[in-house]
């Protein structure tokens, strides 16, 4: 059952990162992800539904448009194909349980906001804030569990961990403008809902995780002269790398360093 789970999920993640393409050129020039339907930025030709099968029209096509031959950057599979494997993967590491919509919508949404950010260093208000009432629906559902034991203390340490991580990196702003922008503030209210949600150490592993990713990510471009002190890096990635961190190894990591100390 869980392998046939994780099988349909996978293809479910390939469809959903067809649209991501989509949602990553479009929402950040303020572009409908509805309409027009999708054409070719060359010659203007609508793509065929039969060319827009994810990853395997790409691969008949060879890359290329069938009308005009202008070549279609590999990013478009590697999106879809990213995105197939995230989702097969959350699938494996929940099963079938309620609160899998909420995290495969966390990955569809991390996929879109990593790629934005690195594009534009900008982490768009049209993903971010609707994933606030997005991600506290889902997760209200998983607490409640239709047919198994309801755990609402998960919720109260989901809204918890969204006010503290969105206060903390308010307050990171405010200290020291420039640092970051509030795009990070606002993305960072919404991992705090999904990390509380799992747990308290996968909160605090989370949280931190960003930081240290983010800071030896720095420190490799400076020390490859990639990079200076004032360089602008987006840190919206870092900051959903490390949440899944937290998400899948943050209980172990915690009690490893607890061990330590």
């Amino acid at each position: 059952m869980t392998s046939l789970l994780v099988v349909l999920v996978g293809l479910l993640g390939l469809v959903v990162g067809s649209f991501l393409n989509v949602v990553v050129w479009r929402v950040p020039r303020g572009e409908s992800v509805v309409s027009p339907p999708s054409a070719c930025p060359s010659c203007g030709h609508r793509i065929r539904p039969w060319d827009n099968v994810p990853v395997v029209s790409w691969l008949a096509l060879r890359g290329r448009c069938r009308d005009c031959g202008t070549s279609i950057s590999a990013r478009y599979p590697l999106v879809e194909s990213v995105t197939g494997a995230l989702f097969a993967l959350t699938a494996w590491w929940l099963g079938p349980v309620w609160a899998l919509p909420a995290f495969l919508y966390l990955a569809a949404v991390s996929v879109a906001l990593c790629l934005i950010d690195v594009d534009v260093h900008r982490l768009p208000d049209a993903i971010v804030l609707p994933s606030y009432v997005v991600g506290l629906v889902l997760l209200g559902l998983a607490s409640w569990n239709p047919g198994g034991t309801s755990d609402w203390a998960a919720l109260l340490r989901a809204a918890i961990g969204a006010a503290a991580m969105f206060a903390f990196y308010f307050v990171l702003v405010v200290i020291r403008p420039g640092g970051m922008g509030f795009g990070d503030v606002k993305l960072a209210g919404v991992l705090g809902l999904y990390l509380g949600w799992v747990g308290w150490s996968s909160l605090v592993v989370g949280w931190f995780a960003a930081f240290v990713l983010g800071g030896v990510f720095g420190s490799v471009l400076m020390l490859a002269r990639r990079a200076g002190r004032k360089s602008a890096i987006p840190f919206g990635p870092w900051m959903l790398l490390g949440a899944a961190v937290g998400l899948v190894v943050g209980p172990q990591l915690a009690e490893a360093y607890l061990g330590l100390m």
